[in-house]
């Protein structure tokens, strides 16, 4: 069927109110669709939901070191005047990797040894957990590892294979049919006659689509036939996410794409003000985005580039990330070697208007500082570090509109941080969430220091009875605000039927019970403290009082293995690595955040993100938290 009309454009629109147009109508009827591939096959490809570990990293205690593994109490008083002598069976030999098993508490390198007839000869004390690398440090069973909508990179498939994730659940990705029309366009490699243009455009469109993570199809050239490019055009709808029909969207008397288009759908847009590329075709076929390109080759590039790529990254959820460098402000001091160039692990965001980078943990076996990091603080050769505050140059993994549109939390550990990071860029677009574990106290001090836009806190303030408000008051002269975030149960985590009776804060004084606790500022060792002095046991009763953790799944990993009895913690943690629980009290989890911050996007989308239905029905899943007034803001 031949249809011999000109194109009229009735009106040229500005790009950026094209697309907006285009892609509100196109987000309402887009579906979004999971596979399962095996880790091992997924790079490149898009989370569909939160991956959590299955295994803990390390599995079991291990040392750091190559030497013997020691009880600490055996070496105490060795000094280099007053050696101790190890017999065989006061030591086991160990490499680097090698498990840890009880009495052994802690590792003497070995070239801090000296063979003997009798034994081992050492001129130091060994502390305990010298040297060992406890279960979980660097992967926890039971934490998440990726958020939903993250593109999976190398590092990621590597922590995935040693958190026990065999197969992921990855976005479905989107196809795409690519048509060239036109009576004059050949195959490369045809006879070339007058008239004769070689087609060339749809194999960069093929190729550009599998950049962004589609699967492009391109088809033979459809002469300019109204009927067949009917036919085409209809079947590529029913048999693909998106259609691509190349050239005859112009405004000659054979540029029919427009045309089916309007028979076949709906079309949204004809003409957008760009040069050049300006008779583009946005449509909607049966539920299907459709988009006719100029035939001109830069044309061509410029409608793709301006309107597929970008619709391509939203039905695939991928957000692209560019190899790009900031000039940051490093959180804190950073002590390094003149031996070596120093590639230091850092989480970036963006306050009061300028970067700032704060360090990641910096041992060659912590993967998962590698998945957490935003870039690299490069600290070169015959350097001795940097100081805390200084501009430092950052080499980033996400791209900078990524750490401009993030929320930087630093201070106390709770998993409810994962589910909040997980849930922010899909139900507010472009915006994320980082978060730093340090302790309430920590998160505070980051706050003052301007690294951060908000610190979860949980201190109980020993002399009013109340929690966190006391704090912020005594350490900030600026406004400052309490943004209420869940009440939540903190209590002792012992193994699975309690095989040592523990039920009571006093039980943990008894010579058999081995406590790991929290580090100093957290909010759970104030608590525990707290206790401590009410009850009048000396923390020099608690054995394992110096042995220190720095989020409650670390803890709990710990009391799950063969390494410690018993530690505080949260009711969340102990469900999620199937340990027994005993309550001690119901605490106030808050975020404090600076008054100037409240009207920003990223705490209205953080404040929107803890009310919502979805979080409370995530902390139900938990167990172990109330949340009646999460979100509600109270200025001090």
């Amino acid at each position: 069927m031949e249809r011999k009309k000109r194109n009229l454009y009735l009106k040229t629109i500005p790009v950026e109110e094209a697309r907006e147009k285009y892609f509100d109508r196109v987000k309402k009827i887009l579906k979004t669709e999971s596979e399962t591939v095996p880790v091992i096959k997924s790079l490149n490809r898009v989370t569909r939901s939160a991956v959590y570990a299955k295994y803990s990293s390390p599995l079991f205690n291990a040392s750091a070191m190559d030497g013997i593994a020691v009880r600490a109490e055996d070496t105490n008083g060795a000094t280099e005047t007053n050696p101790v002598i190890l017999r065989e069976d006061q030591y086991v030999v160990v490499d680097t990797g090698d498990p840890i098993h009880n009495p052994c508490d802690s590792v003497i390198m070995a070239e801090d040894i000296v063979e003997t007839e009798e034994g081992v000869r050492i001129t130091a004390s060994a502390a305990p957990w010298q040297h060992i690398r406890p279960i979980g440090e660097d992967i926890v069973a039971g934490e998440m590892i990726l958020p939903r909508n993250h593109r999976i990179r190398a590092i990621d498939i590597g922590v995935l294979l040693s958190a026990g994730i065999l197969d992921i659940d990855v976005i479905r990705m989107p196809t795409v049919a690519i048509f060239p029309t036109g009576t004059e366009i050949i195959e490369p490699g045809d006879q070339v006659e007058e008239g004769s243009i070689i087609e060339s455009n749809s194999r960069m469109f093929e190729n550009m689509v599998t950049m962004l993570g589609g699967i492009g199809h391109r088809f033979p050239p459809v002469k300019d036939d109204y009927g067949e490019i009917l036919k085409q055009a209809s079947e590529a709808v029913d048999r693909y996410d998106m259609v691509i029909i190349n050239a005859g969207s112009s405004a000659g008397t054979e540029d029919y794409t427009v045309h089916v288009l309007r028979e076949l759908g709906e079309v949204v847009v004809h003409g957008v003000a760009v040069k050049p590329g300006k008779p583009v075709i946005l449509a909607i076929v049966r539920g299907k985005p459709v988009i006719g390109l100029p035939g001109y080759p830069v044309s061509a590039y410029i409608g793709f580039e301006n309107f597929v790529a970008p619709l391509l990254q939203m039905m695939g959820k991928r957000a692209e990330t560019i190899g790009e460098t900031v000039e940051a402000h490093i959180s804190k001091r950073l002590v390094s070697s003149l031996k070596h160039k120093e590639y230091v692990r850092v989480k970036v965001g963006k306050v009061n208007d300028k970067f700032v980078a704060a360090p990641l943990a910096r041992g060659a076996g912590a993967a998962m500082s590698l998945v957490r990091a935003d870039g690299f603080c490069v600290i070169e050769q015959n350097s001795e570090g940097v100081e805390a505050g200084e501009k430092v140059r950052i080499e980033l993994y996400r791209s900078k509109n990524e750490i401009e549109n993030t929320v930087v939390i630093i201070g106390s550990h709770d998993l409810i941080l994962d589910i909040i990071a997980d849930m922010m860029p899909e139900k507010h677009n472009n915006m994320f969430v980082s978060s730093t574990h340090v302790g309430s106290m920590g998160g505070l001090m980051a706050l003052r220091r301007g690294e951060a836009h908000m610190a979860p806190i949980h201190l109980l303030d020993e002399e009013t009875g109340q929690y966190n408000i006391p704090y912020v008051k005594r350490l900030f002269s600026e406004p400052m605000a309490i943004i209420k975030g869940v009440n939540r149960i903190q209590g002792i985590m012992v193994k699975k039927g309690n095989p040592l009776g523990i039920h009571t804060i006093e039980d943990l004084a008894r010579k058999d019970v081995r406590y790991v606790n929290r580090q100093r500022g957290a909010g759970t060792r104030v608590l525990f403290d707290y206790r401590l002095k009410e009850l009048g046991i000396s923390t020099e009763e608690i054995n394992g009082y110096e042995r220190e953790m720095t989020t409650h799944m670390a803890v709990a990993a710990a009391v799950a293995s063969e390494s410690a009895d018993a530690g505080m913690g949260v009711l969340s943690s102990a469900n999620a690595m199937g340990l027994d629980f005993i309550e001690i009290a119901y605490e106030e989890y808050d975020f404090a955040v600076p008054a100037k911050f409240l009207d920003s996007p990223h705490i209205k989308a953080f404040i929107d993100i803890i009310q919502s239905d979805e979080f409370k029905e995530k902390l139900d899943e938990m167990g172990g938290y109330t949340a009646d007034s999460a979100g509600t803001v109270m200025t001090l």
